[in-house]
């Protein structure tokens, strides 16, 4: 199979382009290495060039197309519509296909894609980090260098005991109006999982049952973005399998990353396949970032809401707002809870450099991509940055722990939850 064409219909994609450049102005990889391969205008090109035979593919090639942060921003700005994004996937796939995968890629793939595996190493982790790790306040940083975690580098604490452990998997409220499937994502059950709780204590406010599925593992979007394209498939059908099974109003996310998953790159990876097209699609039509639930489908009740008195600010992650469309929603949450001092960013959707594994791979790159955000905070003067994205807010706490700033990062449905206990 040929994924550089059929990943969606790559070849007309690159026709559409008219390499006029708007998406130059908005590339923050460009902006930091001045460099036309960073652009999507200049992928594109190479990926004419490999289409019509002139190019090879060299593992220079492939170091160009996995620079790319995949924010989505050259596809906003783009004003023939064409989605560079699908054009850099494809040729990932591509280059997987022509290549292999390398060692340490199949290891970690593999550990992702069989969850009994995935999830015993992690609880194995979060029970040694203390050897490995320095434990600090704001989080831990490693005590010898590991690739992609540099010693100075803040990550957060492994959680003794994951989401999906802590839970049942009926949250069941009195007389309640509604039924939704939660996916919590690897973040929230590994990293944050008061993010998972708050979730289900904002649900039972809103009289909405929770169903927690334990058999849920990682979306297998970091597996695709490097091109592993059966891999992230199978993972796909797991995921169609799992939540078919149950009868619900709207299944929910709390990351931007997972949220696309199940709206889009699970109907596109099983559009041909007969037995799981259909149940894709509907799963699709599903699923809702928690915000974007609560705000146009459930009706938040915001009459049991406390006061909080902080001022706070918002960063949008890149596929909150450019794929759930999802960012206006987190904000009406925001800006409704009392007390609230509200400051924005003058550049809230710009991406903080975190990209998921592109942190680990270009780490240095990814935090100079990161100051600009960090200074944007600076200036609103806020006691706390809100975000909906645990990979978002893993970047943006390294950053403000290294720079010694005073704010504290929190998800969304945290600063909700707290409201509604403060009442």
């Amino acid at each position: 199979m040929d994924y550089l064409r059929q990943f969606p219909e790559i070849e007309q994609e690159t026709i559409k382009c008219m390499k006029c450049g708007n998406c130059q102005a908005v590339c923050p990889l460009y902006q930091e290495t001045k460099s036309e391969g960073a652009v999507a205008r200049g992928k594109i090109k190479l990926t004419e060039e490999v289409l019509e035979g002139k190019l090879e593919y060299t593992q220079r090639l492939a170091k160009i197309f996995e620079t790319c942060l995949q924010c989505k921003a050259c596809a906003v700005a783009c004003p023939c519509g064409v989605e560079p994004d699908k054009i850099v996937l494809a040729a990932r796939a591509k280059l997987a296909q022509e290549r292999g995968l390398p060692s340490i890629k199949k290891l970690i793939f593999k550990v992702l894609s069989s969850p009994a595996l995935f999830k015993t190493g992690l609880a194995v982790g979060a029970r040694t980090q203390g050897l490995f790790f320095k434990q600090r306040e704001d989080g831990q940083s490693t005590r010898i260098p590991i690739s992609g975690i540099v010693l100075r580098r803040v990550i957060p604490k492994l959680a003794k005991t994951s989401f999906l452990n802590m839970v049942p998997e009926n949250n069941n409220v009195p007389d309640a109006r509604m039924t939704v499937a939660f996916f919590s994502g690897c973040t929230t059950n590994f990293a944050y999982p008061n993010v998972g709780t708050s979730i289900i204590e904002i649900m039972k406010q809103n009289k909405i049952n929770v169903i927690v599925p334990k058999a849920q593992h990682c979306c297998g979007l970091p597996v695709l973005m490097h091109g592993d394209v059966a891999t992230a498939t199978e993972m796909a059908k797991s995921h169609v399998d799992i939540f078919s099974k149950y009868q619900v109003d709207a299944i929910i996310t709390v990351c931007g990353t997972c949220g696309e998953s199940f709206q889009t790159n699970y109907p596109e990876l099983l559009k041909d396949d007969p037995e799981y097209s259909e149940k894709a699609q509907m799963l699709a039509k599903k699923t809702y970032d928690f915000a974007q639930f609560l705000v146009d489908v459930a009706v938040l009740d915001k009459s049991k809401l406390g006061p909080i008195d902080a001022t706070v600010t918002y960063h949008v992650p890149c596929h909150i707002g450019r794929s759930m469309k999802a960012a206006q929603q987190q904000l009406e949450i925001i800006k409704s809870i009392p007390g609230i001092k509200f400051k924005p960013l003058k550049d809230p959707d710009r991406c903080c450099g975190g990209a998921g594994s592109f942190s680990l791979t270009h780490y240095d790159l990814s935090y100079d991509i990161l100051k600009h955000k960090l200074d944007d905070i600076k200036s609103t003067g806020a006691d706390y940055v809100i975000t909906g994205c645990g990979s978002c807010r893993m970047q943006l706490n390294d950053g403000i722990s290294q720079e010694k700033m005073p704010q504290k990062v929190l998800h969304t449905a945290e600063l909700l939850a707290q409201a509604y206990q403060n009442a």
